[in-house]
C-alpha cells in the first residue's frame, strides 16, 4: 500500500512537470488586468461620512432589495453586513472613548463595504459558466443570474468577501453592488452617489476618481477646500447620457488622511477607491499584493490542462495502476 501510494505521489509530480514541460517549461503567471480607460467607479472618503446610511437605503430601494433584520422588534432595516439582499452598507470602527471623529485612538470613524469592481477580478475568472462578466468598456463586473448555476465559486474566490448567494431562493441567485448599471439607460448613475449629502460616495470615471483621491492627499489637515458631489466629471459610458443637474459642490475642512488611496494598488487595482484617517486594516479593509490571484490561478490552470497534457499523463498513471492490480487467468486458475 505504502509503495502504491508513494508511486501515486511521484505520478501526480511527474503529470505537473510533464505539463509545464508541454507548456513551453515556465509557469509564470501572466500579467495582472488593468482598470479599462473607460471604467467607472466611486470614490468613498470616510472623513466625509457621517454615517446616514442614505446610500443603504437608496442601494435597496434601487435594487428592489427587502429589508434585513437583526433586532427583535424588526422596526428598522438593520443588516450587520452585505448579503444576497443588501449590495452596500456603512460599518463603524470604534475605539475607547470615541470622543473624536477619524481618530485612531478614541475616536470613531466609517467604511462603506460593496463591491470594488477589480481590475481583474477573481470571481470572474472563477465563475465556470461566465455569468460573471467584466464589461471590457465600463469595467463594471456584471452579473446574470439566467447563466448561474449556483456553484458559488465566485463567492469563494472573492477576498473581499462580496458576492453573496440568495439562500432562500429556490433557482439560487448572487447578490452584489453592479454599480446600478441598470440606471444608466435612464441617465441615472449609482443611488449611493446620488444620494449622499457630503459627497462622501461619489461616482465618475476611476481615472478623474483617481487625480481627485490624489488632490485631497496633497491638501494639508484643516484647510479648506471644495469638495463635489454626486457625479465627478463627464464619466462616459457607451450609449449614456447621463441626466443634468446643478452643482452641489461644497466648501469643508480638509481631513487628516492617511496617505494611502486604498484600491489604487491593492489586489491589481480596483474601480471604487477609499481615503479614510484611520488605517485601513483597522477599519476592515483587508492587507492585499498589487497582483490578482486570478492571474496566478488562471496561469496555473492553462499551464496544468494546455493541450490536455495534465489529464493525459494522469488518466495514463491510472491505467497503469489498474493494469497492474489486474492478475493473469493462469495465476488465478493457480490460486483457485
Amino acid at each position: 500500500m505504502n509503495s502504491r501510494r508513494e508511486f501515486l505521489k511521484r505520478a501526480a509530480a511527474g503529470a505537473a512537470g510533464a505539463a509545464i514541460l508541454g507548456a513551453g517549461g515556465t509557469a509564470s503567471a501572466r500579467e495582472t488586468h488593468k482598470v479599462p480607460p473607460g471604467g467607472l467607479g466611486l470614490l468613498y472618503d470616510a472623513t466625509l461620512c457621517v454615517g446616514c446610511k442614505a446610500c443603504v437605503a437608496a442601494c435597496k430601494e434601487a435594487n428592489g432589495n427587502p429589508p434585513e433584520f437583526n433586532t427583535v422588534d424588526h422596526l428598522w432595516d438593520t443588516p450587520l453586513d452585505t448579503s444576497g439582499y443588501t449590495f452596500n452598507i456603512i460599518k463603524m470602527y470604534r475605539n475607547g472613548t470615541m470622543e473624536t471623529k477619524d481618530a485612531e485612538t478614541n475616536g470613531y470613524s466609517f467604511m462603506k463595504v460593496s463591491c470594488l469592481h477589480c481590475a481583474d477580478p477573481s470571481c470572474v475568472s472563477a465563475c465556470p459558466v461566465s455569468a460573471m462578466t467584466k464589461d471590457p468598456a465600463t469595467g463594471i463586473v456584471k452579473y446574470n443570474p439566467d447563466k448561474c448555476i449556483g456553484c458559488r465559486y465566485c463567492v469563494a474566490a472573492c477576498p473581499f468577501g462580496i458576492p453573496k448567494y440568495q439562500f432562500d431562493d429556490p433557482f439560487g441567485r448572487i447578490g452584489k453592488c453592479e454599480l446600478c448599471r441598470h440606471r444608466h439607460k435612464d441617465g441615472h448613475y449609482s443611488a449611493c452617489a446620488e444620494v449622499c449629502p457630503t459627497g462622501a460616495t461619489l461616482f465618475g470615471s476611476t481615472a478623474d476618481l483617481l487625480a481627485e483621491a490624489k488632490r485631497r492627499l496633497a491638501l494639508k489637515p484643516g484647510e479648506k477646500t471644495t469638495y463635489p458631489r454626486g457625479r465627478l466629471g463627464e464619466a462616459k459610458a457607451p450609449g449614456v447620457t447621463w441626466r443634468e443637474e446643478p452643482d452641489q459642490s461644497y466648501e469643508g475642512t480638509v481631513g487628516n488622511y492617511q496617505q494611502h488611496i486604498y484600491g489604487e494598488t491593492e489586489y491589481g487595482g480596483t474601480q471604487v477607491l477609499k481615503l479614510s484617517a484611520v488605517p485601513f486594516e483597522k477599519v476592515g479593509m483587508p492587507k492585499l499584493p498589487p497582483y490578482s490571484s486570478a492571474a496566478t490561478s488562471e496561469t496555473i490552470q492553462h499551464t496544468l490542462y494546455g493541450g490536455l497534457v495534465m489529464p493525459v499523463a494522469v488518466l495514463g498513471a491510472l491505467a497503469w495502476v489498474a493494469k497492474r492490480n489486474v492478475k493473469p487467468e493462469a495465476e488465478e486458475g493457480d490460486r483457485s
